[in-house]
């Protein structure tokens, strides 16, 4: 969850750092720290945001061509200066993202040796624990790789010392962690997105490496200690593709950007007049034409991508679907079913539990895998045989907008897919599918029109602690995602259920003070819909109601509606709604006053369990 941010070079490098940090900020905002070498150690932190440690870093005049920075999500230990990272053992530093999970017994051990802790982190192991072995070697790189050896649980990490001004340490286990390559100069970061103002040149390490990272050159060793040689990639990303441009917060920016990032996803698809298994992978015909089932993995709006995809691949593709919170399919007895398809989804394809699972439904023999992600050279996409990548860009707002959109487009792609390879679409149904993944993109942008109208509801919104969300059908995962939108960034309380449920209990919250948005599409379940809503209005709620444009519900005092543009929108129902509940949560939180990008006790990118 926290960010990393280390450089080498023949300049100053505490503007990089700081820049860096500052695009991590996404990923932990609790704290933030760096440690500079110039003739000694130099160690600056502060508690919140990296505008803070920047004050401090300009207050202190700290320069030098060798540091490493952090911006930090608590785990263990309170946001708190001592907290903060780096963390320093003799004469040298530590940074670290992820959670050692044997940091007791190791911090005992450490103790009995003679190190003293100032710290709750579970990272100030690392520290003292390299520092031992570094005393015995005086190597940095065999007294990391003699440390890390020990570490259980998942680590990125970056390491400087005092002695060797210019050499920096990394490695990685379970977090991702990549290296930057520029002329004479060497970075390291959690994201690409950290170095984009200096490089677009990167290396992703593997599971295990442990890299040297100097001046000139960069080498690189495996869990085994064996040289190797990784890949360099270019990466498509600009430096301004994460800048906030004239938009208020990165949210409303991103929430702005779905017409281009469905594009951008659809692109290859929508240029062509059939159906291609290829869109996920040269072999996925092969792959695809075996599956008798589909399961998904996932956590948080990703699961709810999963659920939409349920239905339609049910109703669609005539496939069994199921949806599986990543988190609980790892850690429960399942039943494998080797021709099932696994399907991960994730924005950062980092997701500790994802991967995690994905792990574990390999290892019971369900080898047909498959990764939904908006991140090239993730861990997921090269942990999986095939792959789809959302074309959304980066995603810097906490409450995820356009990677969920991004995603649902994907998953419509792979629908359609299975249900053609099982020869369940007509040549009509096939053109017309593709004819409205073709509108998706305008059909978003005329959504996005009504964000005046959004804007006015949410202003009845400022004084409410608690809302409730229903939709029925494929639009129950729809509210379920509005409902953790609104609680994600404005702090209501907020719960959804298929509006069928109301009277098996949710009804006992309704009363005036409860507002209670609906999603209502014209669909066969229209008349149902309009049932639960009465049965609302009976017990005094007031409905805010999302519905397409030719759907009749008639206006009133407490019953306030805001039509889509045009009439049914059918497969595109979902994501289409999904853009009015995005602009509902992003103005009620204005209304609210909270931090939009940076809710609290949140960070982005969720590499811990």
């Amino acid at each position: 969850m926290c960010g990393i941010v280390g450089a080498v070079a023949q300049r100053n490098v505490v503007p990089i750092l700081l820049e860096g940090l500052r695009r991590l900020e996404y990923r932990g905002y609790d704290s933030a720290g760096l440690v500079i070498i110039n003739g000694g150690l130099k160690r600056v932190r502060s508690v919140g945001r990296v505008a803070g440690l920047e004050a401090a870093c300009t207050a202190h005049q700290v320069h030098g061509n060798l540091g490493i920075a952090h911006t930090r999500w608590a785990t263990h230990g309170v946001p708190s200066e001592a907290n903060a990272h780096p963390h320093v053992s003799g004469s040298l530093a530590v940074v670290h993202n992820g959670i050692i999970e044997n940091h007791e017994a190791l911090r005992i051990r450490l103790k009995a040796a003679g190190f003293t802790f100032t710290s709750e982190t579970d990272t100030e192991v690392i520290a003292h624990l390299v520092e031992l072995y570094y005393r015995q070697t005086q190597d940095l790189l065999a007294a990391t790789r003699a440390a890390v050896a020990e570490l259980e649980g998942a680590y990125a990490i970056g390491i400087v010392c005092e002695d060797s001004p210019n050499r920096l340490i990394c490695a990685r286990k379970g977090s991702p962690l990549l290296v930057g390559l520029g002329i004479e100069e060497n970075f390291i970061a959690s994201d690409v997105s950290a170095l984009l103002p200096v490089t677009q040149r990167v290396m992703y390490l593997e599971e295990g490496d442990v890299a040297d990272i100097g001046l000139l050159a960069v080498s690189v060793v495996d869990a085994a200690g064996n040289p190797v040689d990784r890949s360099v990639h270019i990466s498509e990303l600009s430096a301004d593709m994460a800048e906030l441009g004239n938009y208020r917060h990165f949210m409303q920016k991103e929430i702005h950007e779905q017409p281009r990032a469905l594009t951008d996803t659809l692109l290859t698809a929508v240029a062509q007049e059939h159906i291609q298994p290829e869109w996920f992978g040269f072999d996925a015909a092969e792959v695809l034409g075996k599956v008798n089932a589909v399961t998904f993995l996932a956590c948080g709006t990703s699961y709810h991508a999963a659920k939409v995809a349920t239905y339609w691949l049910e109703a669609i593709a005539g496939i069994p679907a199921r949806a599986e919170i990543a988190s609980e399919y790892r850690y429960r007895t399942s039943v494998p079913n080797p021709d099932a398809l696994i399907v991960t989804i994730s924005q950062s394809g980092e997701t500790a539990d994802t991967l995690a699972a994905l792990n574990h439904a390999k290892a019971l023999g369900q080898d047909k895998t498959l990764t939904i992600c908006n991140v090239p050279e993730s861990a997921l996409t090269r942990a999986s045989r095939l792959k789809f990548l959302t074309r959304a860009g980066p995603e810097i707002g906490v409450a995820s907008t356009k990677a969920f959109t991004t995603q649902l487009a994907a998953l419509c792609l792979l629908t359609l897919v299975l249900a053609k390879l099982r020869g369940r679409l007509s040549v009509e149904q096939e053109a017309a599918y593709l004819a409205e993944l073709r509108s998706m993109p305008n059909k978003v942008q005329q959504v996005l029109a009504l964000e005046p109208q959004v804007e006015a509801w949410s202003q009845r919104f400022a004084n409410k602690h608690h809302a409730l969300f229903l939709g029925r059908g494929v639009h129950y995962p729809i509210a379920l995602e509005g409902a953790l939108k609104l609680k994600e960034i404005s702090y209501i309380h907020a719960e959804a259920y298929p509006a069928g449920e109301l009277k098996h209990g949710p009804l006992a919250l309704v009363d005036e003070d409860m507002p209670v948005i609906t999603i209502a599409p014209n669909d066969q379940l229209i008349e149902k819909l309009k049932s639960n809503m009465q049965e609302v209005r009976a017990r005094g709620g007031e409905l805010y109601v999302f519905a397409d444009g030719d759907v009749h519900i008639e206006e009133s005092a407490f019953v306030h509606v805001i039509r889509l543009p045009g009439g049914s929108n059918g497969l595109l129902s979902p994501i289409l709604h999904t853009v009015t509940l995005q602009m509902l949560s992003y103005h009620a939180a204005l209304q609210k006053g909270t931090d939009v990008d940076k809710p609290r006790n949140l960070a982005k990118s969720v590499t811990v369990e």
